[in-house]
């Protein structure tokens, strides 16, 4: 079985739950889990397949990703590839699980990042186009007068 199917299989049971997946020295996630690790520490998003978003830190780095998930209250659930995907370490705050919270946020701001990483190659495939530019420098502009009345 393919690792993404493990994965969906154990997010099936643990919905609310950051799984971390230990992968020799790293750790990795997947899907909506991608969103609130890079929201809390800033990873960067790596796309696995087609529209599968993964992101991974080193072993060094676990203790500082385990306190943020702790200290924000969101479930956690750490497995071992290597070990048969057997659970090494789970934290379960109960009702008071911020999952769906943190990733509604971590959404909502990635979704715009990525928005705003598309205009800026738009801009740079188009630098040739000085219309373009001084447009988009009018509009900012007019709303910065609009925002400081």
């Amino acid at each position: 079985m393919g690792i993404i199917n493990v994965i969906t299989s154990i997010k099936e049971v643990h919905r609310e739950y950051v799984l971390l997946v230990k992968i020799g020295s790293f750790y990795y996630c997947y899907g909506k889990d991608t969103y609130i690790l890079a929201y809390l520490l800033k990873y960067k998003i790596n796309i696995v397949n087609k529209n599968i978003y993964s992101c991974s830190f080193p072993k060094v780095a676990y203790s500082k990703v385990i306190a943020t998930l702790e200290e924000k209250k969101i479930n956690f659930l750490v497995v071992d590839k290597k070990d048969n995907y057997n659970v090494e370490e789970k934290s379960n705050n109960k009702n008071l699980n911020k999952y769906k919270e943190i990733y509604g946020k971590a959404k909502e701001e990635l979704v715009n990042k990525f928005r705003i990483e598309k205009i800026y190659k738009y801009l740079l495939d188009n630098i040739e186009e000085k219309d373009i530019i001084s447009e988009m420098e009018k509009i900012i502009y007019e709303r910065r007068k609009i925002q400081s009345n």
